[in-house]
């Protein structure tokens, strides 16, 4: 199998890293930032980063050849996770409607790094056509 970078236009890695890679159906994302798009500035507020992290997920997977459906796991870096928690639970409804088939989600809480990022993530996809 071989092993394709995926980078997307919505944001870059500042060190020598992909995005994404996909390696044949497997597709496992970097850190992914609640950075706006094409810049590295982030949203004040947490709705606003959440925002971006979907948007940058929704490039990877299509930039990858996968869709939402093919989304196993995200997991959330957070400094608040009760914040986190509930602020995640609208968008991730809207992109995973169906309750019989959502991915797997794990919030993790993470030490504030001082910063105005509050959120960030990665996630794994499999394309299985």
């Amino acid at each position: 199998m071989t092993r394709t970078s995926i980078e997307v236009d919505s944001f870059s890695h500042e060190n020598p890293i992909p995005c994404a890679t996909r390696v044949g159906p497997l597709i496992e994302s970097s850190i992914i930032p609640p950075f706006d798009h094409g810049v590295r500035e982030v949203p004040d507020t947490i709705e606003g980063q959440i925002a971006n992290l979907f948007m940058h997920m929704g490039n990877m997977l299509e930039g990858a050849g996968a869709t939402w459906d093919d989304m196993a796991k995200v997991t959330f870096f957070v400094s608040n996770p009760a914040e986190a928690r509930s602020a995640l639970n609208a968008p991730w409804v809207e992109k995973f409607p169906d309750p019989e088939s959502r991915p797997s989600r794990h919030t993790m809480a993470v030490p504030d790094s001082g910063g105005k990022a509050k959120i960030s993530c990665v996630f794994t996809a499999y394309v299985d056509r």
